[in-house]
C-alpha cells in the first residue's frame, strides 16, 4: 500500500486502487455504517429515502470522538441478556457451551486479556473499570503523594478540560493552591498549537525538584499530536518523577508498549477508536512494579501494597466472598478495582476487542499512516478551483506533518468565519467530522472501517464547502463545475 507524500495521481481511480490493495478492507463489514438517510431521520425506525443518494453510507471520520458500532456488539449483548434472563444470579458462575462470554465473575479478567495487546501490557497490568476521569482520580489518589517540598503537577496548558478539572481538584483536595501547584506546558509559539518535545523536557527539568506528578496525553485531543511516551517517561524517571498518561486518543489508534516503556500508570476511555459505545466503561494500566502485594510487610506495620482508594472488587478472589474486613488486593491493576463492573458494558467492549483481535496494531497503524498521509496529500496538493490554490488555502493543517508525531487525526484550522458554513455543507453531504470552536475541524479516518475512496470523496466535498463558505453563496454548483474543470483527471 502506497499513499506517501508527493502524490501525483489524485484521481478517484487511484483511491480505488489503494482500496483494492488494502489488506484490512474485509474488516469494514464488521461495522454498521450509518446511511445518509439514517443521519437525516428524526426517528429510529427505517425511513423511506428521498433520493437514491440517501441509501449510500455516510462518510464517518469521527472515530476520534465516538467509534462506529461493530455488528457483533448486538449479538454479544443479546447473549448476555439471555444469560441473565435464564440463569439470574447463577450467571456469575455458569459457562455456557453456546457462548464465548465468560461467567460474570470473570468477565473483567477476560476483557483485560483482550485489551492488554493493544496497550503493550501484561494482562495483570490492565483493568477495565469505571470511566476515564474516575480512573484518573483513582490513579492520582495512589500516585499523587504531595509533600511540602514536592507538590506540583505538570500538565499541558490545553489539556482536555476534564483532565484539567481533575488535576485542579486533586491539588485543592490536598490543600495546595492550583496557581502555584499546576505547571502548564504551553506552546512556545502563538502561531502553532503543538508543543515540541524539547520544550516539554525543559519544563520537566525546570520544575523537577518541586514536582510530585506529571500527567500528559499520549495523543493530544485538539491537535492530534502524538507524544513520544517512551522518551518523556524515561527522562522523567531519570529525574525521580512519576508520569501518568491520558491515552483516550491513543488506545486503538497508535501502537503502545506501556510495560516496555516503563510507564507508571495510564487511563483511557473505550468509546473512541475502541468502538465500544458512548460512555462505556474505561480502562487503566498500572505497571507491575506498582501492583505488587507483599503481605510480609504487614509485620512491620505496613499495608503490604501501594496506597490506594480500595473497594471490594479489588480484593483477592480467593478471599472476596469471605466477607471479612481485611482487604488483600489482587496483585496488579485489578487490585485497584472498586465495585463489580457492569457486565453489559464489558460485553460491548469484548465485542469490539474481538474485532481488533482479527488483526494487529502493527497492521492497523500501517493502514492508518497510509490513510492519513493520503488525506494530507489531497488536502495540500490536489488541484483546486481558481478561487483558491495551494498557496492561499482557506485552512491549514495544525497536526504535525511527521507521521511519527501523529495518529489518525488531522486537525484543520479554518479561516475565521468559515466553520459554521463548512460544517453545514458537510452535514448536508452526509459527512461526519468533529468541530472544535471557533475554527477547527478534526478529521480522523479510522483504519478498521474507513476507505481511501472515502478520503478522496471527503476532500472533494470539503474543498467545495470551503468555497461556498468563502463566497457566501447559497448554491455551490458553479464551484463544483470549476473544481471539475480545473483537472478532469482528478475530479471528474
Amino acid at each position: 500500500m502506497s499513499a506517501s507524500q508527493g502524490l501525483n495521481d489524485c484521481s478517484r481511480g487511484y483511491a480505488t486502487q489503494l482500496d483494492n490493495q488494502d489488506t484490512l478492507r474485509h474488516l469494514r463489514k464488521e461495522f454498521i455504517i450509518p446511511t445518509k438517510a439514517d443521519l437525516k431521520s428524526k426517528t429510529l425506525a427505517n425511513s423511506a429515502s428521498t433520493s437514491e443518494n440517501d441509501d449510500q453510507p455516510c462518510i464517518y471520520f469521527c472515530g476520534n470522538s465516538l467509534g462506529l458500532q461493530p455488528r457483533r456488539t448486538s449479538e454479544r449483548i443479546i447473549s448476555h441478556l439471555t444469560s441473565w434472563a435464564k440463569k439470574g444470579v447463577y450467571g456469575h458462575f455458569t459457562q455456557h457451551e453456546d457462548s464465548n462470554l465468560p461467567p460474570y465473575l470473570h468477565v473483567d479478567d477476560f476483557a483485560a486479556k483482550l485489551m492488554a495487546p493493544l496497550v503493550g501490557a501484561l494482562p495483570k497490568e490492565v483493568a477495565l473499570m469505571q470511566t476515564l476521569t474516575a480512573n484518573l482520580h483513582l490513579m492520582m489518589a495512589s500516585f499523587y503523594r504531595p509533600t511540602e517540598d514536592k507538590y506540583k503537577i505538570i500538565l499541558e496548558g490545553k489539556a482536555f478540560p476534564s483532565d484539567h478539572y481533575a488535576v485542579e481538584s486533586q491539588i485543592r483536595h490536598h490543600g495546595f493552591d492550583p496557581k502555584e501547584a499546576m505547571i502548564l506546558i504551553e506552546p512556545e509559539s502563538s502561531g502553532s498549537p503543538t508543543i515540541s518535545e524539547s520544550h516539554i523536557l525543559s519544563i520537566i527539568e525546570k520544575h523537577a525538584s518541586s514536582t510530585a506528578l506529571i500527567l500528559l496525553p499520549g495523543v493530544q485531543y485538539y491537535t492530534g499530536q502524538y507524544l513520544d511516551i517512551e522518551r518523556i517517561t524515561s527522562y522523567a524517571h531519570n529525574l525521580g518523577l512519576t508520569v501518568g498518561w491520558d491515552l483516550a486518543h491513543a488506545v486503538g489508534n497508535v501502537p503502545l508498549q506501556l510495560h516496555g516503556w516503563n510507564v507508571d500508570f495510564a487511563v483511557w476511555c473505550n468509546y473512541k477508536y475502541i468502538d465500544s459505545g458512548p460512555g462505556v466503561i474505561g480502562g487503566l494500566f498500572v505497571h507491575s512494579r506498582h501492583g505488587e502485594v507483599d503481605l510480609s510487610a504487614r509485620q512491620d506495620g505496613g499495608a503490604g501494597f501501594r496506597p490506594r482508594l480500595s473497594g471490594w472488587w479489588g480484593g483477592d478472589k480467593d478471599t472476596r466472598f469471605k466477607m471479612d474486613s481485611d482487604f488483600v488486593p489482587i496483585p496488579g491493576a485489578p487490585g485497584f478495582q472498586l465495585s463489580n463492573p457492569s457486565v453489559l458494558d464489558l460485553t460491548a467492549v469484548i465485542a469490539s476487542l474481538e474485532v481488533f483481535a482479527l488483526t494487529s496494531m502493527a497492521a492497523i497503524r500501517e493502514k492508518s499512516i497510509a490513510l492519513t498521509s493520503y488525506l494530507e496529500d489531497l488536502l495540500l496538493l490536489a488541484p483546486a478551483a481558481a478561487e483558491f490554490d495551494e498557496k492561499c488555502l482557506p485552512y491549514q493543517i495544525i497536526t504535525p506533518s511527521n507521521i511519527a508525531e501523529r495518529g489518525a487525526q488531522l486537525s484543520l484550522l479554518l479561516k475565521p468565519g468559515l466553520l459554521e458554513g463548512v460544517m453545514k455543507a458537510l452535514e448536508d453531504a452526509g459527512v461526519v467530522v468533529d468541530e472544535r470552536r471557533p475554527n477547527v475541524i478534526r478529521v480522523a479516518p479510522a483504519p478498521l472501517y474507513n476507505t481511501f475512496t472515502e478520503v478522496w470523496e471527503f476532500v472533494h466535498i470539503f474543498k467545495v464547502a470551503c468555497l461556498k463558505a468563502q463566497s457566501g453563496r447559497a448554491n455551490g454548483g458553479q464551484e463544483v463545475i470549476a473544481l471539475k474543470r480545473q483537472d478532469e483527471k482528478c475530479w471528474a
